[in-house]
């Protein structure tokens, strides 16, 4: 991967064979882009997130607020704050996908219905 505001057509090798140009590259699970846009990263935090809630949400009979609360930081959390200072989201689409799994998370818990989004957080102390 080239990483540059411009590419000079450099060619690189190691061990004499010619290295593959790439625009994403994963490393130590971190997605980064030659432009270092953390797009790609947001969208795999998101969809391994929402994966855990969509399971979370069809296994799970008993929505006591403690259980919940437990099973969203001990599973769901991790995923999407990973390694966060490194590719640290700054862009609002971005932090607003991130944002959708903590909202979809708030909607699952039973007694929060005509609450805000604000009210939910405040409520469940996140």
């Amino acid at each position: 991967m080239h990483v540059s505001n411009r590419d000079d057509g450099s060619k690189y090798y190691m061990e004499g064979s010619e290295l593959t140009k790439v625009s994403c590259e994963k490393d130590l699970g971190v997605w980064m882009s030659d432009d270092m846009k953390c797009s790609k990263q947001c969208m795999y935090a998101f969809n391994k997130a929402t994966r855990v809630l969509g399971m979370i949400k069809r296994t799970i009979r008993y929505n006591d607020i403690r259980v919940m609360i437990s099973l969203y930081k001990t599973l769901v959390r991790p995923h999407v704050v990973y390694c966060v200072t490194a590719w640290n989201p700054h862009y609002i689409k971005d932090k607003k996908l991130i944002e959708k799994v903590q909202r979809r998370f708030t909607k699952m818990i039973n007694n929060m219905e005509g609450k805000t989004y604000e009210e939910r957080l405040q409520c469940l102390k996140l």
